[in-house]
């Protein structure tokens, strides 16, 4: 059961360059294509998820052990 969509009736069906001519349109000359120069190298950074991921879970258990002790 359709709601809110409902179908539009064609008088008659479109071909595929129409298709494409409707959806993408003609070029124009106010756009304008322009390559982009390649991206700075990113800079090494002094700890890795992985490492900060691993000293936290540390921080996390050393925390949990002298809750216990408590």
């Amino acid at each position: 059961m359709r709601l809110f969509r409902r179908r539009k009736r064609r008088l008659r069906e479109i071909g595929e360059s129409e298709a494409y001519g409707r959806a993408y349109g003609d070029r124009s000359e106010q756009v304008k294509v322009v390559k982009l120069e390649p991206r700075r190298p990113r800079y090494q950074l002094k700890v890795s998820g992985e490492t900060l991921r691993r000293a936290f879970a540390e921080r996390l258990a050393r925390r949990e052990d002298a809750e216990r002790e408590k």
